[in-house]
């Protein structure tokens, strides 16, 4: 089981970037997905999340309305559109999966994920 995210950058405020997370090693038909983020001396949080049965998502409040995850499942890949970016926003950002995940609207805990990717940065500033 494998994941690498990729997509980070450097971004003006306001702007956008598509992150993208590529899986190996297993089906997202059975996988679930999160998102999180660690900004520099603060722990790593969970921000999205996207259920392997029926694709429900999930997004914390910080995020929401300004990202969407979505997943392709013939390419293997899930995808982070991040819009409207704050330098707030900056961070580490990873995907992590899990067999069976189906999402927790009330928390995306990283507890609850068992394989993780490697961070991709993402800097937003002018």
């Amino acid at each position: 089981v494998q994941l690498q995210a990729s997509g980070g950058g450097l971004v003006q405020p306001g702007g956008s970037l598509r992150l993208s997370c590529i899986v190996s090693g297993f089906s997202l038909d059975y996988y679930g997905i999160g998102w999180f983020r660690q900004a520099p001396g603060k722990e790593r949080t969970g921000i999205s999340c996207i259920s392997h049965s029926d694709g429900s998502t999930y997004y914390t409040d910080s995020v929401k309305g300004r990202f969407t995850i979505s997943r392709d499942n013939a390419e293997n890949t899930v995808y982070l559109q991040m819009n409207s970016l704050k330098p707030e926003d900056t961070a580490v950002y990873y995907c992590a999966s899990d067999r069976g995940y189906d999402g927790n609207p009330l928390k995306i805990d990283l507890d609850d994920f068992t394989y993780w990717g490697q961070g991709t940065q993402v800097t937003v500033s002018s």
